[in-house]
């Protein structure tokens, strides 16, 4: 091992880029925990880096499936944390090697990377294929152009993500409730032998009673997906009262119960005033003034993007107002925090800067700043500022000409939607870290509304960025908000930035790898996925067609409707002034309760009321559980939390893998509706 030296201790070489005490003198931090935990020498291992990735690529499959299928996915995190423990316990007791749980925190960073990278893939590359705009080839075909595409979305959003952590994880300590979770997750697994372990075995306890639960509970749904999938209590209410507004509200708008125990878990993690917002934002837009306006005749319904003359549905309409919502919620926060931002800006400055005067064999720039950071990681277990200022140039420059050569893009356009990517993430991020829910859709439409008239006299060109910028925009959003959560896993836990970064970059590689071939795999075997011709398809591709519809309608002549405009003009001052009432005038006693207008926001986006009543049903019941038994509360809501989310996501892994093989759900259709509709 090389040593290196700096004024107060003699480090060594632990992996790449990290340095430990040559004496193995343990971290105040550290020493505290060693009652707990078993000392690791090493943090960054290749084991659990490969064993990582290969974790994440099961989940890169699945999400692929599910992406096409209902337009959602689920992170790599839990599933990377549980089974990567698995793999790895087993592993270190046949090699006779320690195995603690940052080592395990750096298996599921590679996890979260190698799962996370399908976003292109049931979005913006298929719906172009749909629109003709690729011609006449196929992805087989385009093979090299979209592995580029892959490697620039991969590691641009990668390098992207790591000044954010010093806002989000740091200065805001967002909750990140899925992070969190497999950050709880990761200590119960690890805690034995020490003073806490009976804390431990019962949170241990907790956590696979919850996740076999979850994850039972799902599959059965898979089967039954009646009373084991969602309840109609509405429907029914008002078929048995003859009262057809009501079996309407059900059917029509949503208003259902799910046996959702992700968002249970979620919920259970989640502030009520986050919690209640978001209802509130589902509410107003889909349980009030959306059924008021179409039952006028001015909206067409709950979900979808008509074409003009249609106004649009309630979804269509309150995206912009709840787009607004986030972003200047954000912002206005981000301004709040206005003297951690400068210090990370000039940082970054001040490294660039200092880079380019040692090549001129110049005196580095000293640091003035006297800002005092509330980040207490130890400097040699940072990611320096070369490498990510470094990486996101060198990522940058790679995306705009892959853009340019493979997709017409043109350069200025590419670089419009890289700046506009940065602003955008800090709205994903606090929705995520606030709610669990990273609205990439939003994220995206934002960025298809302003390349919606580039100067350019052929539609196939404006269409082309209009999608591809988008596309930009969403993935890095994606990346920024997994990297972040996994960066919030690794501070929970005590791992260090820089191993988290080495396990990241290479489960970005094989991301890169597996995505090109399992979209290749899926088109070949379901043609219907590109051609929106062929009838009958298995895949119903809502987030393909939602975003193929906004680009037609934004660059053929669409617009948006102008009293959605007014209400976006009006909620984006509202928001601002929000934040400023919180942070200058509200006492911190109160905050807590305080309405956060990103979670109504998010709401008025959401067109799918089951979520937000799936996370307050989880809040509810956390508050019962606190009251009748607080310590129990305390010591094991968190591993609770874990193993709902973990379940269901293994579940819709079990779920995938049993429709792929041909396997037939709903066999019993039990509180399905008269025509089975319910449960469709």
């Amino acid at each position: 091992m090389a040593h290196h030296t700096d004024e107060k201790t003699e480090y060594v070489d632990a992996f790449p880029g990290e340095k430990i005490p040559a004496d193995n003198s343990i971290p105040v931090e550290e020493e505290n925990m060693e009652d707990e935990y078993v000392h690791e020498e090493h943090q960054f291992t290749w084991r659990a880096a490969l064993v990582g990735s290969l974790l994440g690529c099961v989940v890169a499959a699945s999400n692929l499936y599910l992406g096409l299928k209902i337009g959602w996915s689920f992170g790599a995190a839990l599933w990377g944390s549980i089974f990567g423990f698995l793999i790895l316990k087993s592993i270190s007791r046949m090699t006779g090697t320690v195995f603690g749980p940052k080592e395990n925190t750096v298996c599921q960073a590679a996890a979260t990377s190698a799962g996370g990278l399908s976003n292109g893939f049931v979005t913006a590359v298929p719906a172009m294929y749909r629109m003709g705009l690729m011609g006449d080839s196929t992805p087989k075909d385009d093979f090299v152009a979209l592995l580029l595409w892959t490697a620039s979305a991969a590691f641009f959003g990668m390098f992207f993500a790591v000044p954010l952590r010093s806002h989000f994880v740091i200065n805001q300590d967002l909750v990140f409730p899925t992070p969190r979770a497999a950050a709880e997750t990761i200590k119960s697994l690890h805690k034995s032998g020490s003073a806490a372990a009976r804390d431990a075995r019962n949170s241990g306890r907790a956590m696979i009673t919850s996740f076999v639960t979850a994850m039972v509970w799902a599959i059965t749904g898979f089967f039954i997906p009646g009373i084991f999938g969602s309840i109609h209590f509405l429907y029914y209410i008002g078929k048995a009262a003859g009262y057809q507004a009501m079996m309407n509200a059900d059917r029509a708008w949503g208003w259902y119960f799910s046996w959702d125990f992700s968002f249970f878990g979620a919920g259970l993690m989640t502030p009520g005033n986050t919690v209640f917002s978001f209802c509130l934002g589902e509410l107003i837009a889909f349980g009030i003034a959306g059924p008021l306006m179409t039952a006028s005749g001015y909206l067409t319904g709950r979900g979808g993007f008509p074409e003009p003359p249609a106004v649009g549905s309630a979804q269509s309409w309150f995206l912009w107002p709840g787009v607004a919502m986030m972003v200047f919620t954000a912002f206005s926060e981000l301004g709040a925090q206005g003297p951690a931002l400068a210090h990370a800006v000039m940082g970054g400055v001040r490294s660039a800067r200092n880079s380019i005067r040692k090549l001129q064999k110049k005196e580095e720039v000293a640091n003035t700043s006297t800002y005092v950071s509330k980040d207490l990681t130890p400097e040699h277990e940072l990611i320096p500022t070369s490498w990510w200022v470094g990486g996101l140039l060198l990522s940058g420059v790679f995306t705009i000409l892959v853009m340019w050569f493979n997709f017409n893009v043109p350069v200025y356009a590419t670089i419009g939607a890289i700046i506009l990517s940065f602003f955008l993430a800090f709205v994903g991020l606090q929705a995520s870290g606030e709610t669990d829910i990273n609205p990439t859709g939003a994220v995206a439409k934002v960025t298809q509304l302003v390349f919606s008239r580039i100067p350019n006299p052929d539609i196939r060109v404006v269409q082309k960025t209009n999608l591809m910028c988008a596309n930009i925009s969403a993935s890095v959003c994606s990346q920024a908000v997994d990297m972040v959560g996994d960066l919030k896993t690794g501070h929970l836990v005590g791992a260090a930035p820089r191993a988290m970064f080495w396990a990241q970059l290479i489960g970005s590689a094989f991301a890169i790898v597996i995505a090109v071939p399992l979209f290749m795999l899926y088109t070949e075997a379901y043609p219907c996925v590109l051609d929106a011709t062929i009838k009958n398809c298995p895949f119903d591709v809502p987030s393909v067609n939602a975003w193929a519809n906004v680009c037609l309608i934004l660059t053929g002549g669409g617009t948006i409707p102008h009293y959605s405009m007014i209400l976006t003009i009006v909620l984006s001052c509202l928001a601002v002034v929000n934040v400023i009432i919180r942070v200058k005038f509200v006492p911190v006693h109160i905050r807590p309760y305080w309405l956060n207008l990103n979670a109504i926001g998010l709401g008025f986006i959401n067109p799918s009321p089951a979520i937000p009543i799936a996370m307050a049903v989880g809040w509810i019941s956390g508050q019962i559980w606190k009251r009748v038994n607080k310590s129990s509360h305390e010591n094991m809501m968190y591993s609770v939390a874990a193993g709902l989310i973990a379940g269901v996501g293994i579940a819709g892994l079990a779920n995938a893998a049993l429709t792929i093989s041909g396997v037939n759900g709903g066999l019993v259709r039990v509180g399905c509706g008269d025509d089975g509709v319910l449960c469709n």
